[in-house]
């Protein structure tokens, strides 16, 4: 009798492990710019940016505080140095991501607008413009990337104290890593307490 059940259960068991697959979608501008920026810099005879948990969030942060602003020469790439925004809550936001001055000092926080976020017009606000000097230099190990509205923001790291963005989420990351590996064990023993039932039946 259960030797006409394992057809069923193989096919019930398939159902279930292929529907908590992780969806493979589109890939979002910051993926993109991601990859387009290591591309770059491979092509300059320098090393790939490793991503950066910390300088995401901080990128995120900033983007969110340019939302709603219109592209202007005070903004974004053709933003004059020296004369970039300055945000009063920037503490706040630091803290916000776990991070203090000391540990940001020697990164670089590079905002751009981009129309509905075009991933080739993107790629041209970091490489062809002041920001390709920041994108040119060996001292930059990691990035971080985040976006809003029409912003994308680019945070490199560096590998000094002074810029590593390191501070705090070393647990952080060991929950995440801790969370995923138990719900994927949870989808196993369901199946096996299904498949368990299902032959005793």
């Amino acid at each position: 009798m259960a030797i006409h059940k394992l057809p069923l259960l193989l096919l019930l068991s398939s159902i279930i492990l292929f529907h908590n697959r992780p969806v493979l979608g589109d890939t979002d501008e910051e993926d993109t710019l991601f990859t387009d920026i290591n591309s770059y810099r491979t092509s300059q005879n320098l090393t790939t940016l490793n991503k950066n948990k910390n300088a995401e969030c901080l990128a995120d942060e900033i983007a969110d505080q340019f939302k709603n602003k219109p592209c202007t020469n005070d903004t974004g790439s053709a933003t004059v140095p020296g004369t970039e925004p300055q945000f009063a809550e920037y503490p706040q936001i630091l803290a916000k991501c776990h991070l203090n001055v000391s540990d940001t000092r020697d990164g670089s926080i590079m905002p751009a607008c981009v129309p509905r976020l075009d991933s080739n017009l993107a790629l041209t606000n970091f490489t062809k413009t002041q920001y390709s000097l920041k994108l040119n230099d060996s001292k930059f190990t990691g990035m971080g990337i985040g976006k809003e509205d029409d912003w994308i923001v680019v945070v490199l790291t560096t590998n000094t104290p002074e810029g590593s963005y390191s501070t705090a989420t070393k647990d952080d990351d060991d929950d995440s890593n801790g969370l995923t590996i138990s719900i994927g064990l949870v989808n196993y023993l369901i199946i096996f307490m299904f498949s368990f039932c299902f032959f005793l039946y």
